[in-house]
């Protein structure tokens, strides 16, 4: 009898070219991410894979929007981390600069923000993008 062997989907996030079962695929089923980068990888992840209920649920309550509206047309392609500060295993807030690669309606474009974590019962959440100017939105 042959053997079936599984075969690994690289995670949307792209990190180290890790397969999803081993790089967001814990967090989305509840495994805490370690540290603010992890968390917005996996939440880039969840997005790509319209996961809504993760992208919400990673998200602080003060911040959080009620739903989230889905894009049929919109696809993440790709996600570049550009800086981190902070949001390492003893930290309480950190920030990740990231460009997130995507298509809407066929057409290539990317986003770029800086967006602040903090801890939130013991847990990295998002809080929500820094705005060019330098302050915090959502505050």
């Amino acid at each position: 009898m042959a053997r079936r062997t599984k075969v690994a989907t690289a995670c949307p996030c792209g990190h180290l070219g890790m397969a999803y079962d081993e790089c967001c695929e814990p967090a989305h089923r509840g495994h805490a991410p370690a540290t603010a980068e992890a968390l917005m990888r996996s939440r880039y992840s969840a997005f790509a894979l319209d996961d809504d209920a993760y992208v919400l649920s990673s998200w602080h309550p003060d911040t959080r929007p009620g739903r989230i509206e889905p894009d049929s047309h919109l696809r993440w392609t790709g996600l570049d981390i550009l800086e981190t500060s902070g949001g390492g295993m003893f930290d309480a807030e950190g920030v990740v600069e990231f460009r997130a690669h995507y298509k809407d309606h066929g057409k290539r474009g990317d986003m770029v923000e800086r967006s602040r974590f903090v801890r939130h019962d013991g847990q990295w959440v998002y809080w929500g993008p820094i705005l060019t100017n330098g302050s915090l939105a959502n505050i």
